[in-house]
């Protein structure tokens, strides 16, 4: 475990809280918690915007968030990497540099999406890679970009990174995991690490009081496989759901770029999680997290039977139109 001088969490300055999915979610859980927040206004890639906004709010934590995961998918980036890179890359050393100078506890929600199951963490084995594991996927160019950053993140003292996989919350927003298979005609079905966030994002706040810093491996013990997802899925939100599969080699004939799939070993981060936070093995923590989103839909009124059509309506691979790889 290595840590920075722990201070008293008494403002938090959120990049990517006001438009992004993860910071918007850290927002609301520091005012549920009482603590002062806001969020940045400066684009990460502006280096002078940034240490401004930095100097005029004097916060306590940085949470970084924000970034470029492309839209509807990673697919973007390989259109668009330059955009990708000054983002991606410049902007998060800007936030993480920025922050070591001036002494400031910096959180960077990074990715785990830089492994593939290899000869030494075969498929099915239990053997998940580890936080000093050298990354061995580079297949998309989003994956790429999070692949430089993490040695170079690694070298402030003030800076704590999180490998977040596939994160999962209790709706059916876009970024979610589960809405974006279950819009597939066809998923793989591949044992994977992921993040359910209702129990992981409390976690990281406990992290970055604590001072926590270096890299940690940022899912919920275990894997989990898509058709285990889908069929909590059916279980729990859509008895008429159906879902069929096909191989990683007919996914890639429709994607532009790879797929990470891999198991992330999360020890160190169950040995060094502050005391009273409660993380469950994914299998456990995803049939809780499908019980919360039964309720949420409920109230939302899209359930028993009001489900928006692209719930419905399949596409194949999440794509549409099939494409060429480049």
């Amino acid at each position: 475990m290595t840590s920075f001088e722990a201070k008293p969490m008494t403002k938090v300055l959120i990049f990517g809280g006001k438009t992004g999915w993860i910071g918007g979610m850290m927002n609301e859980l520091c005012k549920k918690e009482g603590i002062e927040v806001v969020n940045a206004e400066s684009r990460i890639e502006n280096r002078a915007e940034v240490e401004a906004e930095l100097d005029k709010e004097k916060p306590s934590h940085v949470l970084m968030s924000a970034g470029i995961t492309g839209r509807p998918n990673i697919d973007w980036c390989e259109s668009n990497k330059q955009t990708t890179i000054r983002v991606n890359v410049i902007g998060t050393l800007n936030v993480a540099d920025l922050c070591d100078i001036k002494g400031i506890h910096c959180t960077v929600y990074a990715t785990g999406c830089i492994f593939k199951y290899d000869d030494a963490h075969p498929l099915g084995s239990g053997v998940g890679f580890k936080e000093e594991d050298t990354p061995n996927f580079a297949g998309s160019f989003y994956s790429q970009t999070k692949g430089y950053m993490e040695p170079l993140l690694k070298v402030y003292p003030t800076c704590l990174i999180l490998r977040v996989r596939m994160p999962v919350s209790d709706d059916l927003f876009h970024r979610n995991f589960v809405a974006k298979i279950a819009k597939y005609e066809k998923v793989v079905n591949i044992p994977n690490s992921m993040t359910i966030l209702h129990e992981m994002l409390p976690a990281s706040l406990a992290m970055a009081k604590k001072g926590l810093t270096g890299v940690y491996n940022f899912t919920n013990p275990g894997v989990i496989s898509h058709n285990e997802v889908l069929d909590l899925f059916k279980k729990y939100i859509d008895p008429e759901f159906e879902y069929s599969n096909f191989s990683v080699e007919e996914q890639a004939k429709i994607l532009k770029a790879d797929r990470s799939n891999n198991e992330l070993d999360t020890t160190k981060l169950m040995a060094d999680m502050p005391e009273g936070v409660v993380i469950n093995d994914i299998k456990t923590a995803f049939d809780l997290c499908f019980q919360r989103m039964k309720v949420n839909l409920e109230a939302m009124g899209w359930l028993p039977n009001n489900m928006p059509v692209e719930f419905r309506s399949k596409v194949n691979g999440g794509t549409g139109e099939p494409v060429k790889k480049d």
